[in-house]
């Protein structure tokens, strides 16, 4: 029952969907198996037991990986609903699993007597998560969370795929596009009609609200950028919040949130408003000050404005920008050529974590846009670890129809020491030339939940491989890695222009400067975001979207744009549930984390192996809070994100 260290022999795009149905149904046949073999002849060895459970894990996690990126990714329809059956398929097994009694009374008679760490730390788990599954509950209420685990999964599904396939556009006049890089303009061609058409895509959402001078196209692109998925996703979000409460009930939690945090960071539900106030609190000074100084551009303009919108508020902070820092952002493009922003993140990685990475040009993939790369331990022939080859990734950069809309790492395959290499996907939707700089610091993001799941994928537990630590740490690593992007030295060796120029130091220098006007009122926008993923969860308002708007007063510095729904295409309330405010919490790690590199030298190789190693490689073998402290050699604080916030 191993899997040999070799990469996942992927199919044609045509033959996928009978590779998905043989996988599942084999991978999935012997988790059966393996529960009816516990069952039937328990492992009076502790070890021996975890092993098999090693084992059942292993098996469906190989279906769940693959189901999941599929069902985001592939281009064939087809393939994306039979991925999603099997989805189903993995968390119905997962659902028996938990509240199967007798399989429950195996694993609790083990005595832990004699295990290592991690051993122990796996039995702990996985007593727990029977009891989260509600094993100790009665048939009856056993037989509704079945049946509440099951509508989730189908209600998740239709959810994310109503945003994934609701591209909505506008048409316009190219005067309407007065503004727009003309790199941009000329991918987006006159149709017969005398009309452009503008899609609600990030290629085109995210140029058209920055550069567009034109008020009314701003306006009327965002309306439908945050109209996708009304009304069909509303009633899914009201039927999403009962389930989840409802389930939270039966198991013994006061709510939803009360159940979800018992397992993250921050502890429980009530303290997530608690974290949100105090964010709110140390970042309003900021935001107003900085909102005020957008307010009084806009003015220039338009003499009668009162507030700033959001269909004015990217425009008018790239032209203070430009005006106060003479950071012009169509300037920063010039220097920021898709092909080369991609290599130089590999390079600056492998350089920072001694790793080098190689083409694999003959592997299988599921759109002729996807790179894959083996990546290798670097070093000097003969060095000890040198080549060996640690896992594998794949590189899915730009959009596409069907595909998933937003920025994520998808997992091919969990690794396990000895038996299976780490496989990871980076899906994003970038433009194929020239990048906004935002753009690039979210690839840099992005990456590094992949390297996490790549240099965490050696452990012995397939519970704890790759980015498996608490929920509210996931994104520390990710957001520290960005700090890599806007170091003006390793952005001179790929961020060039046309003719090879690099990047000036002096507009990095600026960039930087720029860059924080603003963080106020982004942290008081992402604590909205915050507080509704936690007050919908727990208070189930009848009206959805008027609870938003009131939310919206409360926390973001500006005003909710009449008409419009975001909740409905908020895919964070599928995946985050009540937890988005662990962005923020990650955040603040993540400063405390870099606080700890020399910022004249970034590739510092001591402090660079040593977070590797302490903190990447371990995946989520010990609690966020133990690693970070052992990296730090002191606990994490606020203190280096209170000071950059007030910078």
């Amino acid at each position: 029952m191993t899997t040999s260290p070799t990469p996942v022999t992927l199919p044609a795009p045509e033959a996928t969907q009978a590779w998905l149905d043989d996988l599942a149904t084999a991978r999935l046949d012997l988790a059966r198996e393996l529960v009816a073999a516990l069952k039937a002849d328990p492992p009076g060895d502790t070890l021996a037991a975890l092993r098999r459970w090693n084992d059942l894990e292993i098996a469906m996690s190989d279906v769940a990986a693959v189901a999941s990126l599929f069902s985001e990714v592939h281009p064939l329809e087809p393939v994306r609903t039979r991925a999603e059956v099997a989805i189903q398929d993995v968390q119905k097994l997962q659902t028996e699993i938990g509240l199967d009694r007798e399989l429950f009374q195996v694993y609790a008679d083990l005595d832990p007597a004699g295990l290592d760490e991690s051993a122990a730390r796996l039995l702990e788990r996985i007593r727990r998560d029977f009891r989260r599954a509600g094993v100790d509950r009665d048939e009856t209420t056993r037989t509704r969370i079945r049946e509440i685990n099951d509508r989730m999964v189908l209600v998740g599904q239709e959810f994310n795929k109503n945003i994934r396939d609701d591209v909505r556009t506008i048409r316009v006049e190219p005067a309407a596009l007065a503004g727009l890089p003309q790199d941009w303009l000329a991918a987006h061609p006159v149709g017969a009609d005398g009309l452009v058409t503008v899609t609600t895509d990030y290629p085109d959402v995210v140029p058209v609200s920055t550069y567009g001078t034109v008020r009314e196209t701003r306006r009327a692109l965002r309306e439908q950028f945050l109209n996708r998925a009304w009304p069909a996703n509303d009633a899914l979000l009201h039927e999403l919040f009962d389930l989840r409460q409802e389930l939270a009930g039966l198991l013994g939690y006061a709510d939803w949130a009360e159940f979800d945090a018992e397992v993250k960071m921050i502890g429980s539900g009530a303290a997530i408003p608690v974290f949100v106030d105090k964010i709110a609190a140390v970042s309003l000074e900021s935001g107003l000050r900085d909102r005020a100084v957008l307010l009084e551009r806009v003015r220039a303009d338009r003499p009668d404005a009162v507030e700033v919108d959001g269909v004015d508020a990217a425009h008018y902070e790239e032209i203070v920008r430009r005006e106060h820092y003479d950071v012009d952002a169509q300037q920063v493009r010039a220097f920021c050529d898709f092909t080369k922003v991609r290599q130089g993140l590999l390079d600056v990685t492998g350089r920072l974590f001694g790793l080098s990475y190689r083409p694999v040009t003959d592997a299988a993939v599921w759109h002729p846009d996807v790179a894959a790369y083996d990546v290798v331990r670097a070093g000097e022939e003969g060095t000890e670890g040198a080549g060996k080859r640690l896992g594998r990734i794949y590189l899915d950069l730009h959009p596409r129809e069907g595909k998933y809309k937003h920025a994520a790492q998808f997992d091919l395959r969990s690794g396990v020491a000895g038996r299976a290499l780490p496989e990871g996907v980076l899906v994003c939707n970038f433009s194929r030339g020239l990048m906004e700089f935002d753009h690039v610091t979210t690839l840099f993001h992005e990456f590094g939940h992949l390297l996490h799941h790549v240099l965490g994928g050696a452990q012995e537990w397939v519970r704890f491989s790759g980015v498996a630590t608490e929920w509210d740490f996931v994104e520390a690593p990710s957001q520290m890695l960005e700090e890599w992007a806007w170091d003006a030295d390793i952005l001179q060796t790929f961020a060039t222009d046309e003719g090879g120029t690099p990047i000036p130091r002096e507009l990095v220098e600026k960039m930087r400067r720029a860059d924080d006007f603003g963080k106020g009122y982004k942290a008081r926008t992402q604590m909205f975001y915050a507080a509704l993923s936690y007050a919908l969860h727990v208070e189930r308002p009848a009206d959805i979207t008027a609870r938003a708007v009131q939310l919206q007063e409360q926390y973001s510095l500006f005003p909710y744009q009449e008409g419009t729904h975001f909740t409905a295409s908020f895919g964070h309330l599928e995946g985050y549930s009540s937890a988005y405010y662990t962005y923020m919490w990650s955040l603040v790690i993540a400063k405390d984390l870099f606080s700890a590199f020399d910022r004249r030298d970034l590739f510092e190789p001591t402090v660079a192996a040593r977070y590797r190693d302490r903190v990447l490689a371990r995946g989520g073998s010990r609690d966020a809070a133990v690693l970070v402290s052992d990296f730090l050699g002191r606990p994490y604080t606020f203190d280096a994100y209170a000071a950059w916030l007030a910078e």
